[in-house]
């Protein structure tokens, strides 16, 4: 199992837009359609990895939790499906149906948007506050498969909340470590 860190991009950074298609609906959604008013969790995913399999259901809470409060949550899966077929826009589907994701699950087919995020593995955690401007990149918090550490979610929750709650947040963010992104 391969552990690919984060790229840290500066804080600050502007959300790039995209217009992708979401395999819980079948609508395309843009940046703008899915973002919050009090910020954007855009999240890196994908039905195989590891790691993510070892987070989603904290994931799928801190979605449920924060998403009333106006955070808006959106999850993008850029794998190569050639390559990696359990990742197929169809079987996104069933994912996000077993695992109780009802947030968009969009499909990144051509790699573009995991690109313009320099996005480089998953789960990868972007925080945007309301204008857009990055806020928060760093992990969901320091349990891993077989670490040990149970989960709490508690770095990407402080963060929301600091957010949410206009708080101050440590400029140190701790990297996401995960699956590299599959690169066609």
């Amino acid at each position: 199992m391969a552990r690919t860190p984060s790229n840290m991009i500066p804080l600050g950074t502007i959300a790039p837009d995209f217009h992708l298609k979401d395999t819980n609906s079948n609508n395309e959604c843009s940046f703008e359609d899915l973002k919050g008013s009090k910020g954007t969790l855009v999240m890196f995913i994908c039905n195989h990895c590891p790691f993510v399999l070892h987070v989603i259901k904290e994931v799928v809470m801190i979605a449920n939790d924060y998403r009333v409060q106006g955070l808006g949550v959106v999850a993008i899966s850029s794998n190569d499906i050639e390559k990696y077929p359990e990742d197929a826009p169809e079987l996104m589907t069933e994912f996000a149906f077993e695992n109780k994701i009802d947030f968009p699950y969009l499909f990144d087919e051509n790699q573009e948007v995991a690109k313009a995020y320099d996005a480089a593995c998953t789960p990868d955690f972007y925080l945007f506050d309301s204008q857009n401007r990055l806020f928060y990149h760093g992990q969901l918090d320091d349990s891993r498969p077989g670490n040990g550490i149970p989960l709490s979610g508690s770095d990407l929750r402080s963060a929301i909340d600091a957010l949410i709650y206009n708080r101050s947040l440590n400029e140190i963010q701790k990297p996401s470590i995960g699956c590299g992104i599959k690169w066609k």
